[in-house]
C-alpha cells in the first residue's frame, strides 16, 4: 500500500488481458484506463473489440486493471451501501440552519464511515500510487516501454506516470485531458462552466426543434428554469419504493445527459414528463450516473472518486471555506449551480499524505492530447492547457458535444490508431 514501507500492508489489482488478435502484427501491450477516478478498467480490456479500433485489437495486448481501492481489486473502498441516504432527496438550497447543519452533518459522518470501513488503503489511494502500480504493471509484463490510452481522469493518471517514468513511455493517448495545472476550485469552475455551456447548448437545440419533447413552444430555456425552481419547492413522484424527485437529483440527471448529446432525446423527454408530475425519467438518469445495477445495487465508483481526489488534494478547506465559494460558481454556471452549499467531501479528510505530483511528463515520445469542443467534464480549455503543460505533446480537437472525443467520428478513430501504431502525430490542433 505504501511504497515508502516496504513493510506495509498489501494492495491486489484485478487486471485482464485481452491479447492481440493478429500475432504477427503485435506491438506489446496498451495499458487502458476509463477516468474517474473511481472507475474500474478491467472492463476495457474485457470489452476490447467493442471499445477500440480493429488495428488496435490486432495490435495490442489491451490490458485494464481496476485501480488501487476501485472495482474488484482488494481492499476495494467501501464506505456505505445505501446511496440514496446520502446521495438522493437532500435540499441543495436549504431553508434553515439546522437543515444546512444535516448536510455538514452527513458528510462528515460518510468520511468517518469510509475510514472505518476500508481505512487502511484510504491514504495510499492518490493518483501517485496509481501511476506507481503501473509501472509495476510494466515490469510484469517485461516491457522496456509500454503504450498507454486514457480516458477523462485517465488522462491525468497517464500524465502523472509519464512525469513519474518518462523513460517508459512508448505512446501516450491522453483523452478528455483536464487543465493540470489548476487548483481543485480552478478545476470545479471550469468544469460546472463546461457543463452551463452544455445545458445551454441543450436547450438551444431543443428550441429550434419542434420534435423536442420539451420544445414548449420555443421557451425551452424558461420552461427548463422554471421546472428546477417547482422541483425545488415541490419534489415530485417517481417510483413506489424511491426518493422523490428534487431539483439537487434533477440537475445530476440533466449533468449524466451532458456527456454525450446521445442522451439529449431521453433527457428531452425526461424533463417532459417531469412537467408533468413523473420523474421517473429523471431518476433513471439519476441512478445512471451513480451506476446503480437493476438490482438496486451498485459499485464502489463514487466512494472511490471522492476518497481519490481527497488523497490528491492538498487543500483542507473549513465549511464556511466551501459556502464561500458557492457565490462565484453560480455566477459562471447559474443554472447548473444553484446550491447554496459548499462541497463539503475533503472537508473532513485528514492531510493528503502523498498529494499528486506537479506535471510535466518530459518524456522522449511525443503525447497525443484529445480535446473535444463540447465537453461539458473536461472543457476544450483543460485539454489544451495539459497539451501546453507537457513537455513533449500535441492537441487533437474534436467537433462533438461529448465527454472525450475517442469513438466521436472515423477521423478520430483513424488518427489515433495512427498514432498508437506508426507513431505518426497529427499537427497541432488538427481537427477532427
Amino acid at each position: 500500500m505504501d511504497y515508502t514501507d516496504p513493510a506495509s500492508p498489501e494492495t491486489s489489482l484485478y487486471i485482464v488481458r485481452h491479447a492481440a488478435t493478429d500475432p504477427d502484427r503485435r506491438i506489446g501491450s496498451l495499458l487502458v484506463n476509463p477516468g474517474g477516478p473511481g472507475f474500474g478498467g478491467s472492463y476495457l480490456a474485457e470489452s476490447a473489440p467493442r471499445v477500440y479500433a480493429d488495428a488496435l485489437v490486432k495490435s495490442f495486448d489491451i490490458i485494464g486493471w481496476d485501480p488501487r481501492g476501485t472495482g474488484l481489486s482488494i481492499p476495494a473502498i467501501d464506505c456505505i451501501d445505501d446511496y440514496d441516504a446520502y446521495f438522493a432527496g437532500g435540499d441543495i438550497t436549504p431553508g434553515s440552519e439546522d437543515e444546512r447543519q444535516a448536510i455538514v452533518d452527513q458528510q462528515k459522518e460518510f468520511t468517518e464511515l469510509c475510514f472505518e470501513k476500508t481505512g487502511s488503503i484510504l491514504p495510499h489511494v492518490g493518483t501517485n500510487n496509481a501511476a506507481r502500480d503501473m509501472e509495476m504493471i510494466r515490469r510484469a509484463l517485461g516491457e522496456e516501454t509500454i503504450s498507454y490510452f486514457g480516458f477523462s481522469y485517465g488522462s491525468e493518471l497517464g500524465a502523472v506516470w509519464a512525469t513519474l517514468y518518462p523513460q517508459t513511455v512508448r505512446a501516450a493517448v491522453f483523452d478528455g485531458a483536464s487543465d493540470p495545472n489548476s487548483s481543485s476550485r480552478e478545476m470545479i469552475t471550469q468544469q460546472r462552466t463546461g457543463f452551463e455551456r452544455s445545458i445551454n447548448a441543450f436547450l438551444a437545440e431543443c428550441a429550434s426543434n419542434r420534435r423536442c419533447s420539451f420544445h414548449n413552444d420555443g421557451e425551452t430555456e424558461d420552461a427548463f428554469d422554471a421546472l428546477m425552481a417547482q422541483l425545488d419547492e415541490n419534489p415530485i413522484p417517481t417510483y413506489a419504493d424511491r426518493p422523490v424527485m428534487t431539483q439537487g437529483m434533477a440537475l445530476t440527471a440533466v449533468a449524466q445527459a451532458m456527456y454525450s448529446d446521445q442522451y439529449w432525446d431521453v433527457l428531452a423527454e425526461a424533463l417532459d414528463n417531469a412537467q408533468d408530475g413523473d420523474g421517473r425519467g429523471l431518476l433513471d438518469l439519476f441512478d445512471e450516473y451513480f451506476g446503480r445495477q437493476p438490482d438496486g445495487t451498485y459499485g464502489n465508483g463514487l466512494e472511490a472518486y471522492l476518497n481519490i481526489s481527497c488523497a490528491d488534494d492538498p487543500e483542507r478547506k473549513t465549511v464556511a471555506e466551501a459556502d464561500a465559494e458557492v457565490e462565484s460558481l453560480a455566477s459562471v454556471s447559474p443554472r447548473f449551480s444553484p446550491s447554496t452549499v459548499g462541497d463539503y467531501s475533503c472537508v473532513f479528510w485528514p492531510e493528503a499524505l502523498d498529494p499528486r505530483v506537479d506535471i510535466d511528463a518530459p518524456t522522449f515520445a511525443p503525447i497525443l492530447v484529445i480535446g473535444t469542443t463540447g465537453d461539458p467534464a473536461t472543457p476544450l480549455e483543460g485539454s489544451r492547457a495539459m497539451a501546453q503543460t507537457l513537455a513533449n505533446a500535441t492537441l487533437l480537437v474534436v467537433n462533438a458535444n461529448q465527454h472525450g472525443g475517442y469513438g466521436a467520428n472515423g477521423c478520430v478513430v483513424e488518427v489515433v490508431s495512427d498514432y498508437l501504431i506508426d507513431l505518426k502525430v497529427p499537427k497541432n490542433e488538427a481537427p477532427c
